[in-house]
C-alpha cells in the first residue's frame, strides 16, 4: 500500500481530518474506563451522588463528541477512498493504453479487467476501513495497555506480556493470508476469462448446443475459486479464536489476582473494573482483527497485482519532429521477426518495396506470416533485425502516434463499438465532418445500406455489431479506416465476407485515395485486382509479381489458382 501513497497527496487535508476525528473517538474510548474507576471509587463507594452526576455528565458529553466525530470521519474516509479508487483506476487505464502488444501479452484481458475492478475495489475498501476503524483497532490495543499502567502497573504487566505474543501471531497470519489471497485473485482472473469467452461466443454456444459443456466449465473454475477462498478464510478465522482465548485468559487472571489485591487493600475496586474494561476493549479490538487481517491480506495481494501493471516498462518514444508522409513508399529491408517469449521465427529476411499508390496483395497459407507482417508497419511489434522505411525514413525513428495517425488499419476481426453508425466511422478520425463520413462510407460500399436503416447514420449498433452481418461489419471498419485519409491502408483479410461484385467495387474505389494499400487475402479474385502480389510460405517471401507473372512462374500460386477455379466450377455445376 505504501507504493500508492502518491495517490493520497491531493487528499492530505481530508486524510488529516479523518485521522484526527478517529483519534478523538479513540481518546474518548480510552478515557471511559478511567472515569468509570473514578465514579466507582470516589462516588459510588463513598456515596457521593454529586460526583457521580458530574463525572457521569462528563462521560455523556465526550460520548456525544465521539459520536459526531465518527459521523464526520465516515464522510471524509468515504471521500478519500472513492477519490483514491478513481485516480488509481484512471492511471491504470491510461497505462494500459500505452502498452505495446508485447506488454499486453503478459496480461490477459480478463486479468486486466479484474485488476481494474476487483483489485482496485479491495484497495479502496481497505483505505476506507483504515481511516475509519482499522487504525483504531491496533491503537486501541496499544492505548489500552499504556492506560492500564496508569491505573495499576502491577496488573498491567499481564497485558505487556500477552500483547507482543499476539502481535507476532497476527503478523504471521497476515503474511500467510497475503499468499493465499494472491491465489484467490488469480482464480478470479480465470473465472472472468471463462465468463468473458462465454458471453462473446453466446451465439456459437447456442448454435452448437454446448450449454451444458459451458456450465460445467464455469462450474469447474468457480469451484476452484470457492475452494481457494475457503482455504484463505479458514486459516484466518480459525486463528482468531486462539487469540481471543489467550486474551480472555489474561482477563480472568486479572480478575482472580485483582480480587486478592482488593481484599488485601493494595488495589481499589474501581481500578480492577477499569483494568477489566481495558481488557474487554483489547478483546473487542482483537475480535476485529480477523476482519482487518482479511482486508489487509487481500489488499496486499491486490496492491501487488496493480503495481505489476503500473511498473511495467514501456519503451520510450523517439523525440522526433512531426513527419508527414508525402508519397507512401514502403520498404522492407531484410526484416526478421519473432514474437516475444517464443523461439520460432515468424518472418525471415523479408525484403520488398511498395511504390506510392500501389495496391499490394499478400497471400499465403495459414501461419505463413501475413498478419505478422502487417503488425510491424504500425509498430504494434518491433522487428528483430533489418529495418522498415516509409518514404526512406526508418519507422523506429518516428513516434508511434505520428506513425499511426497516417495509417489506416482494418483488422481481420471486424471490431465495432457500442454507439451509432456515425460514431463508429468517426472513431477513425475525431471530429470528422459529415461529408467526410459519407465519402468514406460510399467508398466502403456501405452508404446505401446505412441509408436504409431506421435512423440512417444515427442508428445504434449493438455491442461488437451484433445487429449487423459479417459483410456489413467489415465494410464499416473499412469506412472507419478511410475517413482518416491515410497514406498507408492495411486491409487484413477485410473483404472475406464480401461477394465478388461488392469487393471489386470496393477495391476500385480505393484507387481514388492517394494511399499505398496492402491487402491480405485468400481469394485469387481479389489478388488479381492488385498491382503486385507477395506470396509468403513459412515466413519466407518465396515469390513476387503480378497475377499473370505468378501464374507462369510460381508453382504454389498455380496450385492456389487451380484449386479456387475448380471450386468455382463445382459451385456453378451444383447451382445448375
Amino acid at each position: 500500500m505504501l507504493k500508492f501513497s502518491s495517490f493520497l497527496k491531493p487528499y492530505r487535508f481530508s486524510v488529516a481530518i479523518a485521522l484526527t476525528l478517529m483519534l478523538i473517538e479513540l481518546a474518548v474510548e480510552l478515557l471511559h474506563p478511567l472515569l468509570m474507576a473514578k465514579i466507582i471509587d470516589e462516588g459510588i463507594l463513598k456515596e457521593d451522588l454529586s460526583l457521580v452526576m458530574v463525572w457521569g455528565g462528563v462521560m455523556a458529553g465526550i460520548s456525544l463528541i465521539a459520536f459526531v466525530s465518527g459521523m464526520i470521519n465516515s464522510f471524509y474516509a468515504a471521500h478519500v477512498s472513492q477519490s483514491f479508487g478513481f485516480d488509481v483506476r484512471k492511471r491504470l487505464f491510461v497505462k494500459v493504453q500505452e502498452f505495446s502488444f508485447e506488454n499486453l501479452s503478459r496480461f490477459p484481458a480478463a486479468s486486466l479487467v479484474t485488476r481494474m475492478t476487483n483489485d482496485i475495489t479491495q484497495l479502496q475498501n481497505t483505505l476506507f476501513m483504515g481511516l475509519r476503524i482499522m487504525l483504531r483497532a491496533p491503537l486501541l490495543v496499544i492505548g489500552s495497555v499504556v492506560m492500564s499502567f496508569f491505573v495499576n502497573p502491577f496488573l498491567a504487566i499481564i497485558f505487556a506480556v500477552v500483547i507482543p505474543v499476539l502481535i507476532v501471531m497476527l503478523i504471521w497470519i497476515m503474511k500467510k493470508g497475503s499468499r493465499l489471497f494472491k491465489k484467490v485473485q488469480s482464480k478470479l482472473d480465470h473465472v472472468n476469462d471463462v465468463l468473458r469467452e462465454n458471453l462473446i461466443g453466446m451465439r456459437l454456444i447456442k448454435a452448437y448446443v454446448r450449454r451444458n459443456h459451458e456450465i460445467n466449465r464455469f462450474s469447474h473454475v468457480t469451484d476452484s475459486l470457492r475452494d481457494s477462498t475457503i482455504t484463505a478464510l479458514r486459516m484466518i478465522e480459525t486463528s482468531m479464536p486462539i487469540l481471543l482465548f489467550i486474551m480472555n485468559m489474561a482477563i480472568l487472571f486479572i480478575l482472580w489476582n485483582g480480587r486478592s489485591q482488593v481484599i488485601s487493600g493494595n488495589v481499589q475496586v474501581g481500578e480492577v473494573v477499569a483494568m477489566v474494561n481495558y481488557g474487554f476493549r483489547i478483546t473487542s479490538a482483537l475480535s476485529m482483527f480477523s476482519f482487518i487481517v482479511m482486508f489487509l491480506s487481500r489488499s496486499q495481494a491486490s496492491a501487488f497485482r496493480i503495481s505489476e501493471v503500473l511498473e511495467t516498462d514501456i519503451k520510450p518514444e523517439p523525440d522526433e519532429e512531426t513527419v508527414t508522409f508525402k508519397q507512401g513508399r514502403v520498404t522492407f529491408d531484410h526484416v526478421s521477426f519473432t514474437y516475444p517469449g517464443t523461439d520460432q521465427v515468424v518472418l525471415k529476411d523479408i525484403s520488398f518495396t511498395a511504390f506510392p499508390g500501389e495496391t499490394i496483395a499478400i497471400m499465403g497459407g495459414t501461419g505463413s506470416g501475413k498478419s505478422s507482417l502487417f503488425q510491424l508497419l504500425p509498430r504494434l511489434y518491433e522487428v528483430d533485425s533489418g529495418a522498415i522505411y516509409i518514404d526512406h525514413i526508418p519507422i523506429n525513428t518516428i513516434s508511434m502516434k505520428n506513425l499511426r495517425d497516417q495509417i489506416g488499419l482494418v483488422p481481420q476481426e471486424a471490431v465495432l463499438f457500442t454507439g451509432s453508425v456515425k460514431d463508429n466511422i468517426e472513431w477513425g478520425k475525431e471530429n470528422a465532418s459529415k461529408e467526410e463520413i459519407i465519402q468514406a462510407a460510399k467508398a466502403a460500399q456501405i452508404h446505401e445500406m446505412i441509408e436504409r436503416l431506421p435512423e440512417q447514420y444515427k442508428t445504434r449498433i449493438g455491442q461488437k455489431g451484433v445487429n449487423l452481418s459479417g459483410g456489413q461489419k467489415q465494410r464499416l471498419t473499412v469506412a472507419r479506416a478511410l475517413v482518416r485519409k491515410p497514406k498507408l491502408l492495411l486491409l487484413d483479410d477485410s473483404t472475406s465476407a464480401l461477394d465478388v461484385k461488392t469487393e471489386r467495387k470496393l477495391l476500385a474505389a480505393l484507387r481514388n485515395y492517394s494511399c499505398t494499400t496492402f491487402l491480405i487475402t485468400q481469394k485469387v479474385s481479389s489478388a488479381k485486382e492488385a498491382d503486385r502480389i507477395l506470396l509468403l510460405e513459412d515466413g519466407v517471401l518465396i515469390a513476387e509479381g503480378t497475377h499473370d507473372e505468378l501464374r507462369k512462374n510460381s508453382s504454389l500460386y498455380q496450385k492456389i489458382y487451380h484449386s479456387q477455379m475448380m471450386e468455382e466450377l463445382s459451385n456453378v455445376k451444383a447451382t445448375n
